[in-house]
């Protein structure tokens, strides 16, 4: 079974990330870390007892990783693109605690699984070209073995995520893929002529939309 474990924008620029979460939730989301096996660096911002936000960008500062990026991000004229058309939150991550029972029947989907080493090891399934999960309809899935995520740590303003949204052109064919893949409790999903997330997240100052 998977579960909501984080949202994501993806930035050109984390300063770009960061003005655009305050733009939208009148939140300033304070630095979270470097990532140094994939060149990139996050800021981040609880959204309740279980779930947060992720502001990712490629970090300038750091060598090329040995593999590609995870969530697209070698992509830059893409990840630009988006950003420019105002696709911004491009993304969610579930958590399992088997990522070897899930991989087999949907590793074409979701990627490989690789271990990742931090302050606590971790896996993580990219897809070989590091693309997000058929562009982000499918979620990245992490597995910290069985620990999890460090809310504690994280900064706490006052933000919950009330629900996450996907526009799609068939929303059939969404449920299917998240019942295949024993999603628990999916997100919404709505009828559109476009694929995109909203996320409504109640704040401080009111129920605020994250796009």
């Amino acid at each position: 079974m998977l579960q909501l474990d984080h949202i994501t924008v993806i930035a050109p620029s984390l300063a770009d990330g960061v003005a655009h979460v305050r733009d939208c939730l009148d939140i300033d989301v304070p630095f979270g870390r470097q990532h140094p096996y994939m060149g990139t660096h996050n800021h981040l911002l609880r959204l309740g007892d279980s779930v947060y936000l992720e502001i990712i960008a490629v970090d300038p500062a750091a060598p090329r990783p040995a593999r590609p990026r995870w969530f697209g991000l070698d992509d830059q004229a893409t990840v630009r693109a988006d950003w420019d058309s105002g696709f911004r939150l491009r993304g969610w991550v579930a958590r399992s605690t088997g990522i070897d029972a899930v991989l087999p029947q949907h590793e074409a989907v979701l990627g490989r699984k690789i271990e990742l080493s931090g302050s606590t090891p971790f896996f993580f399934a990219v897809p070989d070209d590091g693309s997000l999960p058929l562009g982000g309809i499918a979620p990245s899935v992490i597995d910290r073995q069985g620990k999890p995520p460090s809310m504690a740590t994280m900064t706490d303003r006052g933000a919950i995520l009330q629900s996450l949204i996907i526009d799609h052109p068939d929303p059939e064919q969404v449920r299917t893929l998240y019942r295949t893949l024993r999603i628990d409790r999916p997100p919404e999903i709505r009828q559109a002529d476009r694929f995109r997330y909203h996320a409504q997240i109640q704040t401080p100052a009111g129920l605020k939309e994250l796009f």
